[in-house]
């Protein structure tokens, strides 16, 4: 039984060989062979010459070019020349347990309406300021309750970050949908569960993440996230997650405040009650995050900016998509690398 990893990559000469070799060591029943697929989005930092070195130590290791250097497109013409009966998906930067590739067929052979399944994130932080990034987007008050990144136990979830198809997924649902910058995967794992399918994150299993992140890559990550979210929500005409209203509130709820403090006194202390209330959450998850009072305040600040930005970003895409009825904006297709 073989199994197909897809590996979009562009630009990750640092962490390409330790992410690949991960896969080829990683601990398989008997019958179980692996072919990795890398896709790669014309890169031009030595990626290619350490990938050339890796083929001449693992013969079931290809290239495939991505001409268009959409991560969409990449998972899609990876699984196009997958010849496996699963398909892993793994990021460049990501570094599987070697337990990963058969704690995924084994649980997904336990019942066949799991169509999907993926392990639990460790963050790796390369500068200090991706740390306290990371910390926030490990919090339920930073990314939200239900996010598999803040899950600590095995659960069924409504999408994951590392995750294992049925290769049969592809012939009934269709591929990644190749307009969408953003949330890709959510999506298409919307797709998954409206058909039927379930996904299951299971945190037996994990990967490592080297994370390189800045606030300002940050802001631009999560309000595109937003904004494409509002352009999913369109073509399937149905709010995908509760969750993801929560920061447009947050935003709305800062605009109309601060415009009606300048007619009443009441609304002047509710807005101050608003901005009090969120002002103690922060510094309760702030300090949950981090024992550190230094990390713990600056984890204070992340948590408005993911919240600003992606609820910006989803303000942005009504106003955009609904309202003014355009396509997506050649802007918004320019990706932040965090």
């Amino acid at each position: 039984m073989l199994i197909s990893v897809v590996i979009p990559c562009r630009n990750e000469v640092l962490n390409i060989e330790e992410c690949v070799n991960a896969i080829y060591n990683s601990k398989l029943k008997n019958g179980l062979s692996i072919e990795v697929i890398l896709v790669d989005g014309l890169s031009d930092d030595g990626t290619l010459e350490v990938v050339n070195d890796l083929k001449k130590r693992y013969s079931t290791l290809i290239v495939v070019n991505n001409i268009k250097q959409v991560t969409p497109v990449a998972f899609n013409l990876g699984i196009k020349k997958a010849q496996g009966e699963f398909v892993q998906i793994i990021g460049a930067r990501q570094i599987i347990s070697a337990n990963y590739l058969q704690g995924c067929i084994d649980t997904l052979n336990t019942d066949k309406d799991i169509w999907c399944v993926g392990g639990g994130v460790e963050n790796v932080y390369q500068t200090k300021e991706s740390e306290i990034i990371g910390l926030a987007m490990a919090s339920s008050f930073g990314v939200g309750a239900g996010n598999f990144r803040v899950a600590k136990k095995s659960e069924f979830t409504d999408t994951v970050g590392t995750p294992m198809y049925r290769m049969n997924v592809f012939t009934k649902i269709g591929y990644f949908n190749e307009n969408l910058v953003r949330n890709q995967d959510d999506e298409f794992n919307y797709r998954v569960t409206s058909n039927g399918g379930k996904i299951f994150l299971n945190t037996e299993i994990t990967i490592k993440y080297f994370v390189r992140a800045s606030v300002s890559k940050l802001f631009k990550q999560y309000m595109q996230y937003g904004y494409w979210k509002v352009y999913v929500n369109k073509l399937h005409n149905t709010i995908t997650s509760v969750r993801q209203l929560i920061p447009l509130f947050f935003v709305i709820g800062i605009i109309l405040g601060a415009i009606l403090t300048f007619f009443s006194s009441i609304f002047t202390m509710l807005f101050l009650i608003g901005i009090s209330l969120y002002c103690l959450l922060a510094i309760y998850f702030g300090v949950k995050s981090s024992s550190n009072v230094s990390k713990a305040l600056r984890v204070m600040l992340i948590f408005p900016v993911l919240h600003w930005s992606y609820g910006y970003g989803y303000l942005k895409g009504l106003i955009h998509f609904f309202i003014l009825k355009k396509n997506p904006s050649q802007k918004s297709k320019s990706l932040s690398r965090g």
